[in-house]
């Protein structure tokens, strides 16, 4: 019997060629994406997909039971990936946009797991795997509502892992690096909505800002295809011990070495030459 497993955030990047490559492997696949017409293609690509949208509690809910349905109340796996990042200083954010950038990177994916997680307690069995990021590890400047988001799901995940302990349910985190995805559109996106570039006293800078989210490729010389991700999301499928954590690209590793050797001052300089 083919092992059943949920991904969001399908529609590109990561979690389309997840959902593709773990039906290959053999996985019972069900993706989401949060717009309709994102899901019917991917439906007429051959994959099993429903919408659903995190900033909505109902589409979470009718999400879950649709699962079941789909599934016959079995559910191995759960890889929790959609998210966005919103650009711009945090001064210049307003209340609403943190609130967003929380409900589609956090409180959506809390509410997910924990209505997901009865189905594994039943069959005493499980993984959810979260797809954080090296911004979950080091924060940098202008991704702050990220950084944010992304911090908040370490030690969110942290948290479960210690409190599933005692249950065959397994807990790991993902954190790529720079990946080549659709992820500095929908960024610059979020960052035209919320930020008033004029009137901000870092003008100057969300230029340069603006300049890279256009940008129709990374740049970034440790950039990775969204396959990266694949062998060590397998590995945490896969594995009687998984990891509690999978880095995926260069600078993922660097960051959380240098995290753990230097003083604060000295990493903060490093960081500071980041635009």
């Amino acid at each position: 019997m083919k092992r059943s497993i949920f991904i969001t955030g399908c529609s590109t990047g990561i979690g389309y060629t997840a959902a593709h490559q773990l039906q290959q492997h053999g996985f019972n696949v069900i993706a989401s994406c949060r717009k309709e017409e994102d899901v019917i293609r991917l439906q007429k690509e051959g994959l099993t997909c429903l919408q659903l949208d995190y900033n909505d509690p109902k589409s979470v809910s009718d999400a879950v039971q649709k699962i079941k349905t789909l599934t016959d109340g079995k559910l191995y796996a759960l890889f929790n990936n959609g998210a966005y990042g919103q650009a711009g200083a945090l001064e210049d954010l307003p209340r609403d946009a943190l609130k967003e950038q929380f409900e589609a990177n956090f409180f959506g994916w809390h509410q997910l797991v924990t209505e997901l997680l009865p189905i594994m307690r039943e069959q005493n069995q499980g993984r959810i795997i979260q797809n954080s990021s090296v911004l979950g590890i080091v924060a940098m400047k202008y991704r702050g509502a990220y950084n944010a988001s992304k911090f908040a799901i370490e030690g969110w995940t942290d948290t479960l892992r210690l409190e599933l302990s005692d249950t065959n349910i397994k807990v790991c985190l993902i954190e790529p690096g720079p990946i080549e995805t659709e992820f500095r559109s929908n960024a610059l996106k979020a960052f035209n909505k919320w930020i008033d570039v004029e009137n901000s006293p870092h003008k100057e800078k969300y230029l340069i800002q603006q300049q890279r989210l256009e940008k129709e490729k990374s740049g970034s010389a440790f950039v990775l295809p969204s396959t990266a991700v694949i062998s060590p999301l397998l590995h945490a499928l896969n594995s009687t011990k998984p990891k509690v954590r999978y880095r995926v690209t260069f600078p993922t590793y660097l960051f959380a070495f240098l995290k753990r050797i230097l003083p604060t001052k000295i990493l903060d300089k490093i960081l500071n030459k980041s635009d």
